[in-house]
């Protein structure tokens, strides 16, 4: 009978360590899911297109600690470290963005431009001014066309991301 209680005694000490080291492996997986996405939520607020260097991360980290995410999308209310209006938020600024930049170079090319019609206006359409003239205009498209093709790559993945 004391080889009975003790074999049983022995069984249960067995099963709560079993039980406290499964816990603090499970604890262990949150903590370092939160220490690698924390910067990444910061950072992602600061620069949107950082989102699409981060996401593949998180989707693969999901697939590996399936338990420890389920965890953090209960306590953060969403889909930890990025939710879908995250998302669309970032997709709103990358836009915004665009839009102030466009604006911008928009500004900076129509000085540039006026500055050389008026030498030209001031004085004779020299080969030079107009070569000029031509040159901040095939700039200002050049520039546009690299900018815009990053904005709609960037524009699209994130919406993408939000789908």
């Amino acid at each position: 009978m004391t080889t009975l209680l003790a074999g049983a005694a022995i069984a249960f000490a067995l099963w709560r360590i079993g039980t406290i080291l499964e816990e603090r492996q499970r604890r262990s997986a949150i903590q370092q899911v939160l220490a690698t996405f924390a910067s990444a939520a910061v950072a992602v607020q600061h620069d949107p297109q950082k989102l699409l260097a981060w996401f593949p991360l998180v989707r693969t980290s999901r697939a590996l600690f399936p338990e420890a995410f389920k965890e953090l999308d209960a306590a953060s209310g969403g889909s930890f470290p990025f939710t879908r209006e995250q998302i669309q938020s970032a997709h709103s600024r990358c836009t915004a963005e665009w839009l102030a930049w466009e604006r911008a170079h928009d500004a900076e090319y129509s000085v540039k431009t006026a500055e050389v019609q008026d030498a030209i206006d001031r004085s004779s359409a020299t080969p030079l001014l107009r070569t000029r003239l031509a040159a901040i205009e095939q700039q200002k498209l050049a520039m546009y066309q690299q900018r815009y093709e990053e904005y709609i790559k960037t524009a699209k993945a994130l919406a993408a991301l939000a789908e």
